[in-house]
């Protein structure tokens, strides 16, 4: 857990040792966004007037997010984890009508993202990164909104100093 403090470089390239291989990322860019969504759909009580725990957890995760010292990688996790969110009320909200109670869609949700979680890491051949670091549970988000931003040509220097460290995806 004391990785809890380290910056997000160094989370990425410990996470990123456990993501070689681009069908175990692909599985994630799937997997991850449905955990957290299920995660933040578990979350929508209320807390305090209008705040929900899952806005609560959300800002937690966030403030953590925009402290590890890549600050367009924390915004844009931090931005992408709120859509996810406010995606999350809104089924809370709708799930009724499609005759599921808010829980039991969150449920679905968690087992088919851990599902594509687990294919993936089938396909890479090593054990998920939160087994070795629970830590790992947080970087996950990070990780895929920072594959997407690579992908798009930014953060550049991140990505050569996780592909120094750990090998080029394959």
């Amino acid at each position: 857990m004391r990785s809890l403090t380290f910056s997000a470089s160094i989370l990425m390239a410990q996470y990123a040792a456990y993501h070689r291989d681009r069908r175990n990322i692909a599985t994630h860019l799937v997997g991850i966004p449905l955990i957290f969504l299920s995660i933040a759909l578990f979350l929508v009580h209320p807390l305090a007037g209008e705040l929900t725990w899952a806005w609560a957890v959300w800002l937690l995760t966030s403030l953590w997010y925009l402290t590890r010292g890549q600050w367009v990688l924390g915004l844009a996790t931090a931005l992408v984890n709120g859509l996810l969110v406010a995606l999350a009320h809104a089924l809370a909200q709708q799930a009724p009508a499609w005759g599921l109670a808010p829980w039991l869609l969150a449920l679905g949700l968690f087992v088919v993202g851990w599902a594509f979680q687990f294919v993936g890491h089938y396909w890479e051949g090593r054990k998920p990164a939160f087994v070795d670091d629970v830590v790992g549970l947080l970087v996950g988000p990070m990780f895929v909104v920072g594959e997407v931003l690579m992908l798009a040509g930014l953060l550049g220097p991140l990505k050569l100093q996780i592909e120094a460290e750990v090998g080029p995806t394959r």
